[in-house]
């Protein structure tokens, strides 16, 4: 064998053994840097187990049934409130108070006859709770709302939601005609409406409506 092949065969000797070497090294260095990268992450999953669990937001509810004063009730509907106990209803929306006639009532979202026997409902195609406006609210006159006759101009109103407490002050009360929808009509404040039959202890179904609109008061009011 010539000098020169024996040259070129220790030479692609060499380069084969330089291209072992480079190959372990490669594999040395990424073992051991998957097993730095699990050394860190096991480190990091350990203080976070050792850490204090965060407290659970409260889920704050509004109570689905208040004490009931039905002493100016109707016979008939205290029997038709009673029979409403039986039955599951969603959560109420918010509780709607009126301190002057002792009124404290869940606001649910409905006004069929099963909601309003046992609560007061939202009427349906007015502002919610979330976004307000002029919310609709309906109630029995011989129920819940047979208290409303004895409220006035500049008596409060308080509506307790999810997020708070909002208070609101009588503006306006009238009488109309079931026809007379225009008293839902958006509002730009915050508006309360309450809707009941009219007259109070009219026998049979009651030809007109009781309407008694609250606006949400200033914070600069006392």
């Amino acid at each position: 064998m010539s000098r020169t092949l024996r040259i070129l065969q220790w030479a692609l000797i060499g380069l084969g053994l330089v291209l072992i070497g480079v190959f372990i090294a490669s594999l040395l260095h990424r073992e051991l840097g998957s097993r730095s990268a699990m050394r860190d992450f096991e480190s990091a999953r350990d203080a976070a187990r050792a850490a204090p669990s965060p407290s659970p937001t409260p889920t704050r509810t509004l109570p689905d049934s208040l004490p009931v004063d039905t002493s100016l009730w109707a016979q008939g509907r205290i029997a038709k409130y009673n029979d409403s106990l039986s039955h599951d209803y969603a959560a109420p929306l918010a509780i709607l108070r009126i301190p002057k006639i002792g009124l404290e009532v869940p606001v649910l979202d409905g006004t069929d006859d099963l909601t309003l026997n046992r609560a007061v409902g939202r009427i349906a195609g007015t502002a919610t709770i979330e976004t307000m406006g002029n919310l609709g609210i309906a109630g029995h006159r011989d129920g819940y709302f047979r208290g409303l006759k004895d409220v006035v101009i500049g008596d409060a109103i308080e509506l307790e939601t999810l997020t708070g407490k909002l208070h609101f002050v009588i503006d306006k009360i009238s009488i109309v005609m079931p026809t007379d929808v225009h008293v839902l009509a958006p509002t730009e404040r915050p508006t309360i409406t309450l809707v009941g039959c009219y007259p109070f202890y009219y026998v049979g179904k009651a030809p007109q409506r009781y309407i008694v609109r609250a606006t949400l008061r200033d914070s600069g009011d006392v």
